[in-house]
């Protein structure tokens, strides 16, 4: 009586109107059974969502912790890039420095003595460096306090630099600090928005494997179906056989059409096991796993259909994708190679400078006084008069890789800019695709209704009955097929634009 009120229902549908629980179910979160008319009429088991499976695997997967582990990282090395360019108190010393040998001492007539010494050399500052970013030099304000102790002749000593000025500027050096202020900020952007990116393509990727399992149980549930149905057509072939209303090679078939389903059912099963395994290995599914099997999964409604302007869409991935910033980013890379090259090669030097004031006394406090001035200066250089053309070749190396990253930068722009105009021209289309496959679904349900009560009345032959069950099966795995491509596109467009067409919004981290 049941599966009569499923094929009442079915045949009964306006023309036009979708199949219960496929265009008919949007939104309602339908269970499979109702949705394909099953044998049960009871309350429905609960059934798992495609917005809430995406939203619990961002959540608590662990692709989605290694994606917010990543940006933390660029988080924290954009925190220590900033540090660089701040002063950097540091307090720095040897306390104690006891030592107590015996050790040959060179006396004012030439010869050798082996002396027992027994001293302390403590050493303790402070220092306040700051770099300069512009040069790559630093500047250093400091205090340094020494105290010598000679425990055999009980003696002590006070040597102090209350105030030394420091500078130490190289010349001719790659300097870093230039080059990390133009890239680091690069990467610190790329990061965050390369969290974003993965967000949306972990969602893809949970809406490829949710569309495989629900392909896999739509099969199973209309295996099942359709066993159900040849096993009800087999009995009343059997009577009509008993009345010589059927020919005994039409009841053969139907045997043969029950045998073939029953082994459908069977292996629609293990397919639906089978594709349960990746989604639960990729997706923290609600409950304890149950050997292989997943929660029913409701028919998510169709995507929404965007109305997408090809250059539209690039323009916002220009804006918002991680992808444009590693184009400078790389570029910018390469031209710091090249000077790297030059910077470690040809003339260097360094020169440091160093002021303050100083004294020595048997007492700290008595150091303080009578303070003596004190300056250094060195330049220290490094000049290759012949080095074979290594500076050349080194140089030229660089610069040949520069070329070769501007010219693949250019290539991958270009590859960018066209995989965002082909996805954005796309999605219309895949929702018109939709659209009519689920039209198509409606009126192959429809039609195998009418062709069952047909055959039941005598005035089909089974093979038209067999042929309009194929494209009923047919038109309901294509629906699903459609709903999949539809909303992988529509996850797809928002990681290659991060942007939210729907809402008009830009994606947002939280």
């Amino acid at each position: 009586m049941k599966k009569y009120l499923v094929h009442k229902l079915s045949f009964l549908l306006p023309s036009g109107s979708p199949s219960p629980g496929w265009e008919g179910a949007r939104g309602k979160g339908l269970t499979l059974g109702l949705l394909l008319g099953l044998t049960s009429l009871a309350a429905p088991a609960q059934t798992l969502t495609l917005p809430a499976l995406i939203e619990q695997t961002l959540a608590t997967s662990a692709a989605s912790l290694q994606a917010r582990a990543a940006r933390e990282g660029g988080y924290w090395a954009y925190r220590a890039y900033q540090a660089n360019y701040r002063p950097q108190l540091t307090l720095a010393g040897t306390v104690p420095n006891f030592s107590r040998v015996i050790t040959p001492v060179v006396q004012p007539d030439g010869t050798t003595e082996f002396q027992s010494v027994r001293i302390n050399n403590s050493l303790l500052g402070v220092g306040l460096s700051q770099n300069i970013g512009l040069t790559g030099g630093q500047v250093v304000v400091g205090s340094q306090v020494q105290r010598f102790d000679d425990f055999a002749r009980n003696e002590k000593r006070y040597n102090n630099q209350p105030f030394t000025l420091g500078l130490t500027q190289p010349l001719g050096y790659f300097n870093a600090l230039k080059w990390n202020r133009r890239i680091a900020p690069l990467l610190y952007q790329e990061s965050q928005r390369q969290y974003l990116e993965d967000r949306e393509a972990l969602a893809q990727r949970v809406t490829e494997l949710y569309f495989d399992v629900l392909l896999q149980q739509v099969n199973a549930a209309v295996a099942g179906q359709n066993a159900q149905a040849t096993a009800e057509l087999l009995r009343v072939g059997r009577e009509k056989y008993a009345l010589g209303r059927l020919s005994q090679s039409d009841l053969l078939q139907l045997e043969l059409n029950l045998l073939d389903a029953q082994q459908a059912q069977n292996q629609a099963r293990l397919d639906a096991e089978s594709a349960a395994v990746s989604l639960r290995t990729y997706c923290p599914l609600p409950g304890p796993a149950t050997g292989d099997t997943v929660p029913p999964l409701a028919v998510p409604a169709p995507a929404p259909a965007l109305a997408v302007v090809p250059t539209e869409a690039l323009g916002q991935a220009r804006q918002h994708r991680a992808a444009t910033l590693a184009f400078q980013r790389r570029q910018l890379q390469a031209a710091r190679d090249v000077a790297q090259a030059r910077g470690t090669t040809g003339f260097l030097a360094t020169l440091t400078a160093n002021l303050g004031y100083v004294n020595q006394a048997p007492y700290l406090l008595d150091s303080y006084q009578a303070l003596q001035n004190q300056q250094q200066v060195a330049l220290a250089f490094s000049l290759p008069l012949v080095d074979w053309g290594r500076r050349r070749a080194t140089v030229r190396t660089a610069e040949l890789a520069r070329d070769q990253t501007q010219a693949a930068v250019t290539q991958d722009e270009r590859s960018f800019e066209q995989t965002v105009l082909t996805q954005a021209a796309q999605v219309p289309t895949l929702a018109g695709q939709a659209r009519l496959a689920a039209r198509a679904d409606t009126l192959a349900q429809r039609r195998y209704a009418i062709t069952r009560a047909t055959y039941e009345a005598g005035r089909l032959s089974l093979t038209d009955l067999t042929l309009a069950s194929a494209a009923k099966d047919l038109a309901r795995r294509s629906y699903i097929l459609a709903l999949r491509a539809g909303w992988v596109a529509y996850y797809n467009l928002r990681g290659l634009t991060l942007f939210d067409f729907a809402t008009q919004q830009p994606l947002a981290a939280d």
